[in-house]
């Protein structure tokens, strides 16, 4: 029994051209259906934090999404989309920071900088690398210094390394 907006509104013109009671009727019918999307949100709770972050300015808004994302532990993601670490990594944090003495078995490997000669070279690999677009990896060579890869091998982390500096990069391992 759904109608078209445009045939409720020709159906409302018709009744009110032929009485003027008719017009209450066509009010009605267009309450009904603005309410009708309203109603989805009915519980009153909702609708009062919904009322108070709509009356937050932009900075307080950014304050209330960090928060929220150290709260309920959500991580940040790279510019790309993808998740760089895998989501096991809270618990190696925890294991790591127990014993300190251990020896380390994943390296965190980071973008210090790069020879203005060898920009595009630099971008590329970080694209090939990363799986990032060319505009991606172009803002990501030039915020350098930057993390590329959290929780990588040594024998990995090395290899990126060794590739970043032939071409003309400078890339250290933490």
């Amino acid at each position: 029994m759904a109608m078209s907006c445009r045939y409720a509104a020709r159906s409302c013109a018709r009744q009110l051209r032929a009485t003027p009671s008719a017009q209450t009727m066509c009010v009605a019918v267009s309450s009904r259906r603005w309410n009708s999307t309203e109603a989805a949100a009915t519980n009153p709770k909702i609708n009062t934090i919904v009322d108070q972050i709509s009356q937050l300015t932009l900075l307080e808004t950014a304050d209330l999404v960090s928060t929220l994302k150290t709260k309920l532990n959500i991580p940040d993601l790279p510019v790309g989309g993808f998740a760089a670490a895998p989501a096991a990594a809270p618990v190696e944090e925890a294991e790591e920071a127990a014993p300190a003495a251990q020896e380390k078995h994943l390296f965190t490997v980071k973008l210090q900088g790069f020879e203005t000669a060898s920009k595009a070279k630099v971008i590329k690999e970080v694209k090939s690398l990363l799986g990032l677009s060319l505009v991606d990896s172009k803002k990501f060579v030039e915020s350098a210094p930057k993390m590329m890869k959290e929780n990588v091998t040594k024998e990995d982390a090395e290899k990126m390394i060794a590739t970043m500096k032939e071409l003309g990069a400078t890339v250290v391992m933490e």
